[in-house]
């Protein structure tokens, strides 16, 4: 009786081609929660009994901030989330990074009786958003820093506090300048000379892979399709003496010939003449 048999040098390839199988098949996750990307960068708020001021030391490190379809490319946020409107690939897609995380330097010295630090925002990249990001119910994610019209000064309550700094994908750099000050703990109103040195944090940003649409205001016009040959001209104003050709070439759009004009185009007047 025959018998056929599969060699252990066939068996090696099959195997390899399954467990690459494997590999591809992960099932893509809805995150819970915003990813950190990356290790932690603590600047460090003090407090200096000798001089009455607060001091901020800031490391040197520079954040990525990186899209989910670049860090989790088979992710998505749970819709519910109040992050994903800002964050998930389907929606605005912004790059972002929690890595920067504002902590108090064990050697600081008490603060004065009823002052409490605030950290302010005294100017930044445009494009740059910051949140304040809470994982734990109820959830937040709430525009701070300036970011959607919202105050550039906030109290801070001391604790490790990690926002989530977010940006357009891309090649660009973004920072933003930061001090920290005491003010009233009651009415929020800052000591004077309390304020920090000014310090500045930075980013690096990369693209999430996706081309970059253009869109553009344009203005179409169109006429009926017709046996005979048309010029379509433009004038500046009713009544013309002076009619120019539109030195466009008509393409086809839903059966009819139509030209594609910048939208500076819309203040001027157009006829179509009539050639032999």
């Amino acid at each position: 009786m025959n018998r056929s048999c599969l060699k252990s040098s066939a068996i090696v390839p099959v195997l390899t081609a399954l467990l690459a199988l494997a590999a591809d098949s992960t099932p893509a996750a809805t995150l819970t929660a915003v990813p950190m990307q990356g290790g932690m960068v603590m600047p460090m708020v003090s407090y200096s009994a000798a001089d009455g001021r607060v001091h901020v030391m800031a490391e040197p490190t520079i954040p990525q901030l990186t899209p989910l379809l670049v860090s989790n490319p088979a992710d998505s946020f749970a819709p519910e989330d109040p992050w994903f409107s800002t964050l998930d690939p389907s929606a605005r897609g912004l790059a972002f990074s929690r890595r920067y995380g504002f902590v108090m330097n064990t050697m600081t010295d008490p603060l004065p009786d009823g002052t409490r630090i605030w950290l302010r925002k005294r100017s930044g990249s445009p494009e740059l958003g910051a949140y304040r990001y809470a994982n734990t119910a109820p959830k937040a994610f709430e525009p701070i820093f300036g970011t959607l019209g919202s105050p550039a000064a906030l109290a801070w309550n001391g604790m490790m506090f990690h926002p989530t700094f977010t940006a357009p994908p891309g090649t660009n750099s973004y920072s933003a300048t930061f001090d920290a000050y005491l003010a009233d703990a009651t009415t929020g109103v800052e000591i004077a000379n309390t304020a920090s040195t000014e310090f500045t944090l930075t980013w690096s940003t990369v693209p999430d892979g996706r081309p970059t649409l253009q869109i553009a205001a344009k203005v179409a016009i169109a006429w009926a399709p017709s046996t005979g040959n048309y010029i379509l001209e433009v004038a500046d104003s009713l009544p013309a003496a002076n009619w120019t050709p539109v030195d466009v070439t008509p393409v086809t759009l839903n059966g009819q010939p139509t030209v594609i004009l910048d939208a500076a185009a819309s203040t001027k007047v157009y006829r179509l003449r009539s050639t032999p």
